[in-house]
Parts: C-alpha cells; structure tokens; sequence
C-alpha cells in the first residue's frame, strides 16, 4: 500500500527535502511514499489533470501560479485530495482563508520535521476515517439495520434498544466492553441514528496518542507554544464541533488532562495550548473504555467527577464467548464481505468448521473472528470450510473456558488473612514475565495478549521494575504509535 504525493515548489531543496523526509517515513511504516514534483503551479495542474494523488504539498509564494491559486483550481478537480500548503510568510488570515477552502493544514518555514510529519500522519488518519465512516453508512443503508452488523443475541438486541431509545437525545454515552467487542461500531450506530447523523464523527484513540502530545491534540495549540509548534492547529474538539467526537480507551486518559477535558464538559469551552482565549464548541461525546473505571476512581487514577460526566447513559457490551449465537451469523456476514473483497466465491462452512467456530472462545472478540475469517477466505481451498481449515490459526487452549473459569477456583484463603495486595501484585507481575516471554520480549505482543494497552503495559513495566528483562530484545518499531 502506497501514497502518492505532489510536491510543488520553486526551490530544488525544498523539493530534495521532502524526498529525503518520504523516504524516511516510507522505512518507518507499513505506508509507503510515492513522491512525484513539480517546480510550479502551472506544471503541477497539468499533472493533476493527468494522474491522481493521495496529497498535494504546495509552496505558497511561487511564479506563475501561487499556491492558493493552485488550490483554488485543484478542489473542483480532485474534491477529496489532502492539500497542505507551506510558507514563509505565515499570516492568521492566510491560513484562515486556506482552510476556508479546503487546505487541510498550514505549515510554515523553516521546517520541523517531526511536525511536518506528525501533520502528514494525522491528514491521513482522518481521510481514513471519513473514508470508514462512509463505508459504515453505505454498509448500514444495504443492511436496513444496524442490529445486523451488532449480532443478533438478546444481549446485542437490548443495545439496539437502547439505542433506539437514546436515539433523539445527545446526553453523553459511556461505551464498556473488552477490546475488540466493537465499541467503536456501537458509536457509530449511536451517532448515525441521531439527529447529528449528517455531521461529522471524529474517533480518536486516546490509548495511542504520547501523554506529551495529548492536551494539543484533543483542544489544539498556538503557534510558539510549544517546541514543534511551527503553526496554529485545530484539536479534535474544534474539529468535531457541531458533530459527535468518540473518545477511544478513555481510562488512558493521563490525570493532567482530566480536569480540561471535564471543563469541555462543563462549560463547553475550550482553550487551545498557548492560548489566552475560550472557544465555545457543540460536541457530542461518546467514550469507550475496557477499564473498570470505577477501580481507577479508588485507585486515585480516575476523576470521579468525570467519570460522573461521561457516565450519563451506559452501554456495555458483552465479549462474544457470552453471546455464542452471534458468532455464526458474524461469521456467514465476514464471508460475504471478504470474498466480494478478495473477488472469490462465497463458500460455504462444514458441520466441523461450524463446530469449532462455536466453540472458540476468541479471547480478541469480533475484531479477532474478522481476521480469522479474512485468513480463512485466503487460504483455504475449494468450495467447502473445514475444521483444518481454521483449526491453525486458533489458539488451542482457548477452544473451551474451562481451564479460564477453573484458573482460580482453588485460592483458599488462610485462617491468618493475607496482604492481598501483594499477592495480586505477584500474579500481576508473573503474568507480565510469562507474556513477554512468549513474545520474546517484545511489548505490544505481550500487551494485547494481556488485553493492555501499550501505555498501561509500560506502566506495570516501570511500577515492578521489569525494565531490565527486556535488555536487548525490545523493538523500535512497536514504540511507534
């Protein structure tokens, strides 16, 4: 999977520049950057007439045709590009007026490279989104009901309920669940059967965005803020207004941004990184946690106030091993979707392969049947499932909860008592070895087979002194979020 970017300015090094940064992000992720460039607006409109791109990064003070003009002049052409304009002179009414017609972002001279790229990163971020979010309408409008992508268990046809009910009202929702039960769907569902249906839906995964970095990204900041901050940005509450804003893995939330984010609340206002002023935004905000948020309260890494914000109405959904007679209709409905992906006939499921999906208890929900589903479409052969077919890439000892409900079912407790605390921490820590060792050290492995995510996995690193077991085994490439 590649994007394809042009790159427009009048100055050679300015061109080689973002050749050496692409090239650069290109060995750095799954992504890769195609660069193509043009030395002026004028040559780079005839290429855009001829090709498509994914984003434009143009110069705005160039000869012939500046870079407002190109923009102006690129929209009616390629409505959905990414157009990041760059410059030397940096002015609030440029860039107002850049925004104003359709540029996605203001960067200025000279460069910050981990700001160029963190703005590169985020664009496509959110082309993906609204690209999923318009993919989930169509997949709803086809279906005529959300309840068929949700599973059709009585627990799933309660959540529909509720939803209905829920549905003329923007009270705040707290979405509860195991990761990879759909949470995220669930929101989505909730936003598309609101009266907010035709705005827009922001999803931000707060588990994965730098404590550093998390205040500027949720309210924005100001130019000269902070080091980095070469411009004026936009947070995701800005960004959301008027609209529904979903807040992912919200018991990540760092204690320092807590109260900001009840203040939002509160008083629907914000105020940017650096700024002097409040902002009054309209948002709509759906969390979701796999967290007991009300162990973090007594834990003290949890506002109780907040929690009391975010906890209007509560939808919790329960993982899929609790809900067996939704695992077969999920399983026909991710058949159909990837064999119309994958271009290959629907086939069909044996009495074995049936048996087993239904007793595999798919410890990562219905994100983890999905990609037993998609494997299965690509590898198998002929027209028929069979048990062989997905047996491999189950994990065995979860084919049955058994041993999961037995695992403590012995603890007696002595007639002295016991520091529990301390026992847990022992297990708590086992547990923390056992996983990096099945993962030969490696952090993210381990902490999605504990169900953690990275940061609360480094947390239980740092707090058991763990740090000195991962000594030459740890990865640069799972630090990056």
């Amino acid at each position: 999977m590649y994007k394809k970017i042009l790159v427009v300015d009048d100055e050679q090094s300015i061109r080689e520049f973002f050749q050496i940064l692409f090239r650069k992000m290109s060995s750095e992720s799954e992504i890769s950057f195609k660069m193509v460039s043009a030395e002026d607006g004028q040559k780079a409109l005839k290429l855009i007439e001829k090709q498509s791109f994914d984003m434009i990064i143009s110069d705005l003070k160039m000869p012939r045709l500046s870079g407002m003009e190109l923009l102006e002049k690129v929209k009616p052409i390629q409505p959905d590009i990414i157009f990041i304009l760059i410059t030397a002179f940096d002015t609030a009414a440029t860039a107002v007026k850049a925004m104003k017609m359709g540029a996605y972002d203001y960067i200025s001279k000279p460069f910050n490279v981990d700001e160029i790229k963190l703005t590169i990163s985020s664009a496509f971020d959110v082309k993906k989104m609204q690209l999923e979010n318009q993919q989930l309408r169509r997949e709803l409008n086809q279906t005529r009901s959300p309840s068929f992508l949700m599973g059709s268990s009585a627990a799933m046809k309660k959540i529909f309920k509720d939803i209905q009910q829920i549905s003329g009202s923007t009270s705040n929702i707290l979405i509860t669940g195991e990761s990879g039960t759909g949470k995220e769907v669930i929101a989505r569902a909730v936003h598309d059967s609101s009266a907010l249906k035709d705005k827009s839906f922001t999803a931000v995964n707060c588990g994965a965005i730098p404590d550093t970095l998390l205040e500027s990204e949720m309210f924005g900041h100001k130019k000269g803020s902070f080091t980095g901050a070469v411009s004026d940005k936009k947070g995701f509450f800005e960004l959301a207004d008027g609209g529904t804003l979903f807040l992912d893995e919200i018991g990540e939330l760092p204690m320092a941004v807590q109260p900001k984010l009840l203040r939002a609340l509160q008083e629907k206002v914000i105020r940017m990184v650096g700024g002097t002023i409040d902002k009054k935004v309209d948002v709509r905000l759906i969390t979701a946690t796999n967290r007991e948020l009300e162990q973090m309260i007594k834990a003290h890494r949890f506002r109780e106030d907040l929690f009391y914000r975010l906890n209007v109405v509560r939808i919790h959904i329960p993982p899929l091993r609790e809900r067996r007679e939704d695992i077969l209709p999920f399983v026909e409905y991710f058949l159909k979707k990837y064999s119309r992906t994958l271009n290959c006939p629907v086939k069909t499921l044996s009495d074995e392969a049936k048996e087993l999906f239904q007793q595999y208890n798919y410890p990562g929900n219905v994100r983890e049947l999905e990609n037993l589903i998609e494997r299965v479409v690509i590898l198998s052969e002929g027209e028929d499932i069979q048990g062989q077919d997905i047996a491999p890439f189950m994990k065995q000892e979860t084919l049955t909860n058994q041993d999961e409900q037995n695992t403590f079912s012995d603890v007696v407790l002595p007639e002295r008592g016991v520091d529990m605390e301390a026992v847990i921490g022992n297990i708590e820590k086992e547990l923390l070895v056992q996983a990096l060792q099945k993962t030969n050290g490696m952090k993210k492995p381990a902490a999605d087979l504990l169900g953690l995510s990275l940061r609360s996995f480094r947390y239980r690193l740092q707090k058991y002194q763990l740090g000195d077991f991962l000594s030459g085994t740890d990865s640069e490439e799972e630090e990056i979020i």
